[in-house]
């Protein structure tokens, strides 16, 4: 395999399953809640059990990557999504479904950072941005099959099937990776890069600055999709037309982020891309509550949050040198983890606090407005 846009497209359908596994469980979730006779609370953790992972091997997974091959660390993530598929799917209470999500997020951990590396390798000096976007595309590809597909596959046969599922997904994805996929091959002449070479001072800084960006970024989107079908309840909206009309927020994304980071690389200015951008998605969030009809709102955040992340995603591999490359991704990956983790209960706290279904989407608004004083900080760094 000698062609970048093959390796691309390899790691786009793999890491698809990725979101693909992320969104089945609230898929089905009003099977597995009759069941497994789950609370509500229960099955809320075992939605978001599945990213707690990163926030702990985030970047132990980077310098395992490192030292053991990035290759060889994402077909061991898979294989754990694998196992941690069949885990969930066979559960009968909460316990075991919650360990199976819980193996298959460090799994899911493992191959989502090591895959933005391997790109990067295959994309280095060339369309980067294009490629980043395009590869960050995958995820909400996983989310809306997984929303269109497993609820009426569910209705039909159980929710154990849907959840079996994500399992073949992550076997495709396995396969790909062991038998189609090469690691970049070096240029003539260069330097062999250091397995073990260690973040400098500078690289830490820039790496947790490129993070927090990047956590600010999806922490906001993942808010309006989590929140916003609650405030158009509110208003009135039926719930599986409320959830129809946030969906188009995230399909609206599969076209505007590959076209974003393609813009990105034409226009070579990514502070403008990532700056622009998330201010007028945070504008634009503001008017969620706001703009009628709802269904234009939505359209509009999917649009609008297109520019940023192919740019905001070649951040580092522009910045650091390949031979400390894996280990910054693990640290970019810990703080975006963690931006995940904090982001929703927050939300949720504002949502509490002021007693109004339009406050966590002003939160949403803030969180993606800090985007830019993450790219600030990096730069500053960076100089």
């Amino acid at each position: 395999m000698s062609n970048r846009w093959v390796a691309l497209i390899i790691v786009f359908l793999t890491r698809t399953s990725m979101g693909f596994q992320f969104q089945a469980v609230a898929s089905v979730a009003p099977l597995m809640v009759q069941d497994l006779g789950l609370s509500y609370a229960q099955l809320g953790t075992l939605v978001g059990i599945y990213m707690l992972p990163g926030a702990f091997f985030a970047l132990p997974g980077g310098v395992i990557g490192q030292r053991l091959g990035e290759r060889r660390v994402v077909i061991a993530g898979l294989a754990l999504m694998v196992l941690g598929g069949i885990v969930t799917a066979s559960a009968t209470g909460f316990a075991v479904a919650a360990a199976g999500r819980i193996v298959s997020g460090v799994g899911a951990v493992l191959m989502n950072i090591l895959l933005a590396r391997l790109i990067s390798d295959w994309f280095a000096g060339k369309e980067l941005s294009t490629a980043m976007a395009v590869m960050l595309t995958s995820w909400p590809v996983g989310l809306g099959l997984a929303t269109a597909l497993l609820g009426h596959l569910a209705a039909d046969s159980g929710w154990r099937w849907p959840i079996t599922m994500t399992v073949i997904g992550a076997g495709i994805g396995l396969l790909l990776m062991l038998l189609a996929f090469r690691e970049a091959p070096r240029a003539a002449g260069a330097p062999a890069a250091q397995p073990h070479a260690a973040l400098t001072g500078r690289d830490l800084r820039l790496s947790v600055s490129a993070g927090f960006a990047w956590g600010c970024f999806n922490a906001s989107l993942v808010a309006i999709i989590v929140f916003g079908p609650g405030l158009l309840i509110a208003r009135g909206t039926p719930l599986g037309e409320a959830g129809s009309i946030v969906s188009l927020a995230i399909w609206l994304t599969i076209l505007s982020i590959p076209l974003g980071g393609l813009l990105g690389d034409r226009l070579g200015r990514p502070n403008l891309m990532i700056v622009v951008g998330s201010l007028v998605a945070a504008l634009v969030t503001l008017l969620i509550p706001v703009l009628s009809p709802a269904i234009l709102a939505f359209c509009l955040v999917g649009l609008a949050i297109g520019p940023p992340p192919g740019p905001l995603m070649a951040l580092l591999p522009r910045a650091l040198p390949p031979e400390r490359l894996t280990a910054g991704f693990g640290v970019f990956y810990t703080l975006f983890y963690v931006m995940m983790a904090l982001t929703q209960p927050a939300a949720g706290f504002v949502r509490d606090r002021f007693g109004t279904p339009t406050a966590p989407i002003a939160f949403a608004a803030l969180v993606m407005a800090a985007t830019a004083i993450g790219l600030a900080i990096f730069r500053r760094v960076e100089s």
